[in-house]
């Protein structure tokens, strides 16, 4: 085989593999935004948020799709360059799609309307950690084991007696200092 063949080759090899790096990179990145949308838009369903906050979040969410679309480009461009012989750093194209996602998801995660979501969904962790709390408690109960309130209970109470034991010397000191005169 001419070296000119295995040139041609390896060009080939390099080409497919940055063709299927892109291809996986862009399918990643839709899947995550599509997964982000479906997030975004499941945590809206209980609680629909006024004009203002549903435009803010569509105007982020633009801003996101015009960053994927300018990595896109510069994909498209740097693989050209590739093509026509200028040496491209695999690593330039991996940036090029870090800093498009970082870029993408500070556009959407500034939004008043990522705020919202986020706000609904820490109160429905909080919701769901109490109910939880509420299920470990009432199991521990019914294992005869002391609960956390029982714990608080007694606490109470112990801090009541030592309140109560100190009035009790209190009087006691006064009665042997009257006692004393």
């Amino acid at each position: 085989m001419s070296e000119s063949n295995e040139i041609q080759d390896e060009w080939n090899e390099m080409v497919e593999q940055m063709n299927e790096a892109v291809a996986d990179s862009v399918e990643q990145n839709m899947k995550a935004q599509a997964a982000f949308v479906e997030s975004w838009s499941d945590a809206f369903e209980s609680n629909v948020p006024d004009e203002d906050v549903v435009a803010d979040g569509i105007e982020g969410y633009n801003k996101a799709y015009e960053v994927w679309m300018d990595a896109a480009e510069q994909m498209v461009e740097r693989t050209s360059a590739a093509a026509e012989g200028e040496d491209v750093d695999p690593t330039e194209l991996r940036d090029i799609w870090l800093q498009s996602a970082n870029q993408a998801f500070k556009e959407v995660m500034s939004t008043s309307a990522y705020a919202s979501a986020n706000g609904q969904l820490v109160s429905q962790l909080m919701e769901m950690q109490q109910e939880v709390d509420e299920v470990t408690q009432d199991t521990i109960s019914q294992m005869g084991m002391p609960t956390r309130d029982d714990v608080d209970e007694v606490g109470a109470r112990l801090v009541e007696l030592e309140r109560r034991q100190q009035d009790v010397e209190n009087k006691l000191d006064r009665i042997l200092d009257a006692i004393e005169e």
